[in-house]
């Protein structure tokens, strides 16, 4: 049998959520012997190939994340949301209570500990914001939700222990809490 491969991608996020994964701590090296990473945030891979699954973290807030998104869902088989912001849409939102050019203000500009004598906004190099910060599943199909935030690392190994088993996983109430 052939190990499933696993595809992961960070958006607009903290680190936090693969930070969890690696808190699987030594339970991490059974893991990795029945799966293969390709993609990801820790093998610094950054094409996305043919994966069983994909897992994304973080929220879409910007044209890129977007077009990263878009490529994950395609590529892959089965889609994680993986913690608050891929699933809820998280801290990102906050922005969402400001027009994306006041965000862009506020950060590169007006921000108490911004340095840019000029008040110059990059444009071209920075992808666009989207009107507002959303959850994956605004714009592409998610088969797997797993909130938290971030998510406790027992369930994000439950996870990937069910989808070796060939299951669909469905992360039961009791572990949608950090303890």
């Amino acid at each position: 049998m052939t190990k499933p491969k696993i595809a992961t991608t960070w958006l607009e996020a903290c680190a936090g959520c693969h930070m969890s994964f690696l808190d699987i701590d030594e339970r991490i090296v059974d893991l990795l012997d029945a799966v293969e990473l390709t993609s990801t945030p820790i093998t610094d891979i950054k094409e996305i190939p043919q994966v069983d699954v994909g897992v994304i973290s973080g929220a879409l807030g910007n044209e890129e994340e977007l077009h990263i998104a878009l490529k994950m869902r395609k590529q892959c088989k089965i889609l994680i949301a993986w913690g608050d912001c891929a699933v809820f849409g998280g801290i990102n939102c906050m922005r969402n209570f400001m027009d994306a050019s006041e965000v862009l203000k506020e950060g590169y500009k007006n921000g108490v500990s911004t340095v840019n004598p000029e008040g110059i906004i990059p444009g071209g190099d920075v992808p666009a914001l989207l009107p507002k910060a959303i959850p994956i599943d605004y714009k592409v199909k998610v088969d797997v939700y797993v909130p938290g935030c971030p998510p406790d690392p027992d369930t994000i190994l439950y996870v990937f222990q069910e989808i070796l088993q060939g299951r669909i996983p469905k992360v039961p109430v009791d572990m949608m809490r950090y303890d």
